[in-house]
């Protein structure tokens, strides 16, 4: 349905937050999205979901610090500095950020200013820009 729409589907969480539940589904679209975008999708969403058990269906852009999650997103993002955050420590740390090298097949590789070093995409918790490069937001 995004497709169609002419938006990127990007992602979509459900989440319990106090006494509710949230549906929250990210899109994107090619310029940028503004409120009538979102709205628009939630309208046609909303109308397809029937007997989804959910308190609050959310629709938004993933804004600038949108995860990196699919390939596009790591070649969209080479070159430029992101944070990466794992399941599982390695050598006693969870987050590294440094410059995207790229993405080869599995395995991102990131050069820490120190080192470079590669991390299988199944140990990645989360992958995003770092919000203060600037070149990154020119860009992405």
């Amino acid at each position: 349905m995004a497709a169609e729409m002419g938006y990127e589907f990007v992602d979509v969480e459900l989440s319990r937050e106090r006494d509710a539940s949230f549906l929250r589904v990210f899109i994107d679209h090619e310029g940028g999205m503004d409120l009538e975008l979102c709205e628009a999708f939630h309208r046609r969403l909303n109308g397809l979901l029937g007997e989804l058990d959910f308190d609050y269906l959310e629709v938004s852009s993933p804004g600038i610090d949108r995860p990196l999650k699919q390939e596009r997103d790591y070649l969209r993002a080479k070159g430029k500095r992101i944070e990466i955050r794992l399941y599982r420590a390695r050598d006693g740390q969870k987050a590294f950020s440094g410059e995207l090298i790229g993405l080869e097949g599995e395995e991102v590789l990131l050069h820490t200013g120190a080192e470079a070093l590669r991390f299988a995409l199944k140990e990645i918790a989360k992958a995003a820009p770092l919000l203060g490069d600037e070149d990154f937001h020119k860009e992405g």
